[in-house]
């Protein structure tokens, strides 16, 4: 039994990062689109963010639509999607359907990864449920740092159409895995959409979801514009700048796995403490700026909070704010997520132009110090039984 559910969690981890690996992994192919479609390489940065925005749009909606249908059906429903419009994206030559189409796979994505989540938490104990569920994030933090390399040496290496199709390949393969591997999941409690949207009544939800969105604004405000500090303070080579960043990437997943334990075992704590530690993270960031070798150790010390335990507080914010309708929640938190994400790279975008890159690191702290008060609220609003006990 215990080897059947590492399984299950495997492949559904694999398969979230085959559905990051298609949202990001373009990332790393830009200046091939747009040579390819003959457009301005911030023209063919809209294949990144047209696809963020349908993210945040259906993040609210998809994932309820959907969730009175047996999982594995919709699982195999969002791969497939996923496989066509990458195979469809191979062969393209109009740039704007291509946008069309990352927009249709963004509008699927959060069905995906939010089914994810609760069919992970769902195949253990609710004491065991965070650990699963980082888990699962594992295959977040893969889809966006090997997603972007990995698609870019393809590029280079062969070509750009076989870039694309690296993504309906992995996509494919995951789809076949769900087939052959994954039970059915048949939904044993239909609830209806009035009753998933009446978890909007209750304030603490709100709470979680401002601050999950200023916790995520509080480290993409900073790690969008961490090339760009590497390039101007740390003044290192655009090789060290991609070392440094697979750096941020491995600790992401150093992180999550880090992050399960601590949630299992100490919630309350937890959400509050490291918020708090990536503060004194940003203040050492900007005094090991000029310094390579302390940047890197602060780096990896920032990826192992940022993107790995900080993901998963966020999902665990808002999901133990409604676990009456989970698929619902994490769609919430799936679109918080990229609200967070462009609310931040605008905030880090204005405060350089006004005061530097140097200074970069007080966006960041500044969103977490109001992150930690909507949290303080959002504890104090809850009752004591439904706060966190396990603490």
């Amino acid at each position: 039994m215990a080897k059947r559910n590492h399984l299950f969690i495997f492949i559904l981890t694999i398969g979230v990062f085959g559905i990051l690996n298609t949202e990001m992994g373009v990332i790393g192919l830009l200046p091939s689109i747009a040579d390819h479609f003959h457009v301005s390489i911030s023209k063919a940065g809209m294949t990144v963010s047209f696809f963020a925005i349908a993210i945040a749009v259906s993040g609210p909606t998809m994932p309820l639509l959907f969730s009175g249908i047996n999982r594995k059906k919709v699982m195999l429903l969002v791969l497939g999607v996923f496989v066509l419009g990458n195979i469809v994206s191979v062969f393209i030559t109009n740039f704007s359907i291509l946008l069309i189409v990352r927009i249709i796979l963004g509008l699927f994505h959060p069905i995906y990864c939010s089914m994810a989540f609760t069919a992970a938490a769902s195949s253990v104990s609710k004491e065991e449920a965070p650990k699963a569920v980082s888990k699962v994030f594992i295959g977040v933090s893969a889809g966006m740092v090997a997603g972007v390399p990995i698609a870019s040496f393809i590029d280079s290496a062969v070509s750009y159409e076989m870039a694309m199709a690296f993504f309906a390949i992995v996509n494919v393969l995951m789809f076949i895995a769900t087939l052959l591997f994954i039970p059915s999941m048949p939904v044993e409690e239909r609830l209806s959409y009035g009753t998933q949207f009446s978890v909007l009544k209750k304030p603490v939800l709100w709470l979680s979801i401002a601050a999950c969105i200023l916790l995520n604004s509080a480290v993409f405000g900073v790690y969008s514009y961490l090339a760009e500090y590497l390039k101007n303070i740390t003044n290192v080579s655009p090789n060290t700048i991609s070392l440094m960043l697979f750096i941020f990437g491995g600790a992401n997943i150093i992180g999550n796995i880090a992050a399960g334990r601590l949630l299992t075992h100490s919630p309350s704590k937890s959400i509050f403490v490291f918020p708090m530690l990536l503060i004194a993270v940003y203040i050492l960031l900007f005094f090991a700026g000029p310094y390579a070798i302390p940047l890197a150790i602060v780096t990896f010390i920032w990826g192992i909070l940022a993107g790995g335990i900080m993901a998963n507080i966020n999902q665990y914010l808002i999901m133990s704010s409604a676990p009456e309708a989970p698929d619902f929640a994490n769609g919430l938190f799936i679109s918080s997520c990229n609200v967070g994400t462009t609310l931040g790279s605008a905030a880090g975008g204005l405060l350089i132009t006004e005061m530097g890159i140097q200074y970069i690191g007080l966006a960041g702290i500044l969103s977490l110090l109001f992150g930690l008060a909507a949290i303080s609220i959002r504890n104090h609003v809850m009752l004591p039984r439904q706060q966190f006990s396990r603490s």
